[in-house]
């Protein structure tokens, strides 16, 4: 099993009979759920599951579902249109995670991205920040050209 990032094959045909609204005051919730390395993540991932979701070694910073992301409404870099969110950190942690999945909770959990984090990522009583990179055409975790 392996997490791949990839923008997940539904959310393209769901973006096109207007599933998903990631205007920041106005659209869907969205979250970000974090991945153990033995899950199966991809470009084939349609919703969340709880199927190899990670859970704390002690504490409580982690909670099945993950955590809401804040949306930044998109916006157009040239002739690209970029989704952005708010980094995200789960504090006071302790976990190791390979991957996560943001998806649509207002949507029935619709599955819209996966990222994988290139090997596992682990944390001990610490802060575990999620940094989304620039939303322009090149950088955005979200975009369409």
């Amino acid at each position: 099993m392996t997490i791949s990032s990839a923008i997940c094959n539904s959310f393209k045909q769901e973006l096109l009979v207007g599933t998903h609204n990631f205007t920041a005051s106005s659209g869907n919730t969205f979250k970000l759920a974090l991945y153990q390395s033995d899950a199966s993540l991809g470009a084939g991932t349609t919703a969340y599951s709880t199927s190899e979701e990670i859970t704390n070694t002690s504490g409580s910073a982690y909670t099945a579902g993950g955590k809401v992301i804040t949306s930044v409404t998109p916006a157009l870099d040239g002739s690209t249109a970029c989704c952005d969110f708010a980094d995200v950190s789960f504090t006071s942690a302790s976990f190791t995670a390979n991957g996560c999945l943001i998806y649509n909770d207002t949507q029935s959990d619709k599955a819209c991205a996966v990222i994988a984090f290139g090997g596992d990522k682990t944390v001990s009583s610490g802060t575990f920040t999620i940094q989304f990179p620039a939303a322009d055409a090149s950088n955005a975790i979200i975009r369409i050209a």
